[in-house]
C-alpha cells in the first residue's frame, strides 16, 4: 500500500490574501508531494507498506531518519491542509471552546501563548494544539516532528497545527514571521479542529 498526496479541500488561491496562491501551489505539490513520494520509496518493501502512517510514527524512533521525515512530512502537511478553509477564522464553539476556556483561562490566553511557540521555534518546524486524554496543551517540534512520534517532548494527538518552516510563507511575508502566525488565525477552520478533539 502506498500513500497518496491529498487533493486540497479548496482551490490554491482560496485563502488569499492571507496564504497567497503561489506558496499554496509550491508547498502543496512540490513540498507536499516530495515528501509522500520519498515516503513511499523509504518503505517500500517493508512491513512498514501495511501500518497507517499514525502507526508507523507512533514508534518512529525504530525507523529511518528517511521515514520519520517524510513520513512526519506527509502527516503533517495531511492536517494542516485540513486545518484552514476560506470560511476560517473567528473562534472555536462548543466543547473545544469550553475546554480552550478551561485549559488557558481564555481565548486570547490560548491564542498568545500558541503565537509565542510558532514563532519561538528555532529553525524551521512547527507549533501544535494537541489533544492530551481530553486535556489541551500547546507544543512545539523541530523539521517535520508531531506529537504522535515516540521521540516528541510532548505526546498527544494533534488537532491544529501550524507550519514555520520557511517555504510556508517567505514568497510573501519573507523573515516576518510573526505576520505570517497573525494572518493563518484568519483561516483557521475550527470546525475541522473541533472534530479532531472529540
Amino acid at each position: 500500500m502506498s500513500f497518496e498526496l491529498p487533493k486540497l479541500p479548496y482551490d490554491y488561491n482560496a485563502l488569499e490574501p492571507y496564504i497567497d496562491a503561489q506558496t499554496m501551489e509550491i508547498h502543496h505539490s512540490k513540498h507536499h508531494g516530495g515528501y509522500t513520494k520519498k515516503l513511499n520509496a523509504a518503505i517500500e518493501g517493508t512491513d512498514l507498506e501495511n501500518l497507517s502512517i499514525e502507526e508507523i510514527l507512533k514508534n518512529v524512533s525504530k525507523h529511518s531518519t528517511a521515514v520519520r521525515n517524510n513520513g512526519g512530512g506527509f502527516y503533517n502537511h495531511k492536517l494542516f491542509w485540513q486545518n484552514m478553509s476560506p470560511n476560517g477564522g473567528g473562534k472555536p464553539e462548543g466543547k473545544l471552546a469550553e475546554a480552550i476556556d478551561r485549559d488557558f483561562g481564555s481565548f486570547d490566553n490560548f491564542k498568545e501563548t500558541f503565537n509565542k511557540a510558532a514563532a519561538g521555534r528555532f529553525g524551521s518546524g512547527w507549533a501544535w494544539l494537541v489533544n492530551q486524554m481530553g486535556k489541551l496543551v500547546i507544543t512545539s517540534t523541530p523539521n517535520q516532528d508531531n506529537p504522535l512520534m515516540d521521540v516528541a517532548e510532548v505526546r498527544g494527538i494533534p488537532i491544529l497545527g501550524l507550519d514555520v518552516w520557511e517555504h510556508a510563507y517567505y514568497l510573501k511575508y519573507q523573515n516576518k514571521r510573526p505576520d505570517y502566525i497573525d494572518a493563518f488565525w484568519n483561516v483557521i477552520n475550527w470546525s475541522d479542529v473541533a472534530e479532531r478533539f472529540v
